[in-house]
């Protein structure tokens, strides 16, 4: 009981170190926002890049970008895009922080504009395209790709991207055949109809036409001579922020939760090993560690965390009719689901980690079941005697020898040998007390005798 305690205060304490570094990094972090604000406050434009998968650790960064550029005095933001889209939330929240800014923001589309960073660059003032590039596509799916087709998520989605485009004057129906391939879409600045069973996606010339792009340009060099920019600034994620993202990513946190309940389970049931329960920690101390650092988890969902450990431990050693273990579970499912963005994601990831990690442990447990902590309750040992171990002591030495009957023996009672008193039995015949006996067999505690008189006659 005392050797598991400590291991789950070591687990513990592993825990709170990972919450130490998450310090040391948001302070690395912010240190180096700093000087690079310091060092760029001349800049009269921030470029801000959006050329990945738009998830909350996007979302976390440019919040913070757009008010560090705010902060160092730049007039104008330019959000340089080419994403094939993400996650809705994150983007609506991106959305939200875009047309908030005080600032100038130009969307500059280098590449592609799909999806959810179609509708980042419509918050912006300003839309521009590079050659070849295009805006548009932004059907709803789901995490394998496949069409979501429910009608309140789509008409959801489709108000979101029609009050984007109505932001700065763009036509509102092109942003609808963005989203839903059911409507019919004319755009006749360009001679096209959208029919239905389409997705409305745009080039960089057709944008311009249909007023959803201010204009073409060559390059990201010929965008800044276009506005006139005199010097400009880049804000860059810091090593923490990337951290964070990669973390946080759904595919990332199911990993890491495979291996921290598969690491800890093992350890908790099959203890000695210490690497298991080594990785089970770090992998939930990196998964706090990237919510932390993210925004999304603060020191109280890992204290919850660490003392759901604690209460499964000492289910295994205090009998509570299963309290303990009920308590020991919510804490610990509590702990990871609220520390997440999404607790959806959270409980998804959380439940198909947990059967991942059960197949793990079932099969370390068949490899290592002689280290089971359930050896601990069951006794496996045969004592042979055949190795020494026996359950009374054996009397072969009185094999052979003479006594006298102590007690009449009916065919069991009392004989003397030297002046021993020592229980005997005949083989049926009866002996009368004070005859001569011999011992002619010993079978454990089973001392047989004969009268002497009977074996001499034969």
């Amino acid at each position: 009981m005392i050797r598991l305690i400590q291991r789950c205060r070591f687990g513990a304490l592993g825990l709170l170190a990972a919450v130490a570094s998450i310090a040391f990094a948001s302070f690395g972090g912010s240190a180096a926002e700093s000087t690079q604000t310091a060092a760029s406050n001349a800049g009269d434009v921030a470029v801000i890049r959006v050329d990945r998968t738009i998830e909350t650790g996007l979302q976390q960064f440019l919040e913070r970008a757009l008010g560090e550029a705010e902060a160092s005095g730049a007039e104008t933001v330019v959000l340089v895009i080419d994403t094939l889209g993400g996650r809705v939330d994150a983007a609506s929240e991106i959305g939200e922080a875009v047309r908030s800014s005080p600032l100038r923001t130009i969307a500059y589309v280098e590449g592609k504009a799909i999806s959810a960073g179609s509708y980042i660059a419509l918050n912006a003032d300003e839309i521009y395209m590079q050659e070849g590039a295009t805006i548009g596509s932004a059907a709803v799916v789901d995490g394998s790709g496949t069409r979501v087709r429910d009608s309140k998520t789509v008409s959801f989605w489709v108000g979101q991207m029609v009050e984007a485009a109505k932001l700065n004057g763009r036509n509102p129906a092109i942003a609808e055949g963005m989203v839903d391939d059911t409507v019919r879409v004319e755009m006749p600045e360009i001679g096209k109809v959208s029919e239905p069973g389409e997705l409305i996606n745009l080039g960089a010339e057709d944008a311009v036409d249909v007023g959803y792009a201010e204009g073409v340009v060559e390059s990201f060099d010929a965008l800044m001579t276009k506005i006139g920019s005199a010097s400009q600034q880049t804000i860059e994620p810091t090593l923490a922020e990337q951290a964070a993202r990669f973390l946080t990513h759904p595919a990332t946190t199911t990993v890491l939760f495979v291996l921290g309940i598969a690491g800890l389970l093992i350890e908790l049931l099959v203890p000695g090993f210490g690497i298991p329960g080594i990785v089970g920690v770090v992998a939930f101390g990196l998964y706090f560690l990237g919510n932390y650092v993210a925004g999304f988890a603060g020191v109280e969902h890992l204290a919850m965390f660490v003392v759901g450990v604690l209460l499964l431990a000492l289910e295994l050693f205090i009998p509570s009719f299963g309290i303990l273990g009920f308590l020991g579970i919510a804490a610990l499912i509590a702990g990871v689901v609220l520390a997440a963005y999404d607790t959806g994601d959270a409980f998804a990831s959380l439940g198909i980690a947990t059967l991942v990690a059960a197949v793990i442990v079932a099969i370390f447990a068949r490899y290592f079941k002689h280290r089971g902590i359930w050896n601990k309750f069951i006794l496996r040992d045969a004592l042979k005697t055949e190795e020494g171990y026996v359950s009374h002591a054996t009397r072969k030495d009185l094999l052979g020898q003479t006594g006298k009957a102590a007690t009449p023996l009916r065919p069991s009672g009392t004989a003397l040998f030297g002046d021993e008193r020592v229980d005997v039995v005949t083989d049926g015949e009866f002996v009368a007390a004070g005859a001569s006996v011999v011992v002619v067999q010993v079978d454990g505690v089973r001392i047989v005798v004969r009268a002497t008189e009977r074996l001499h006659l034969k």
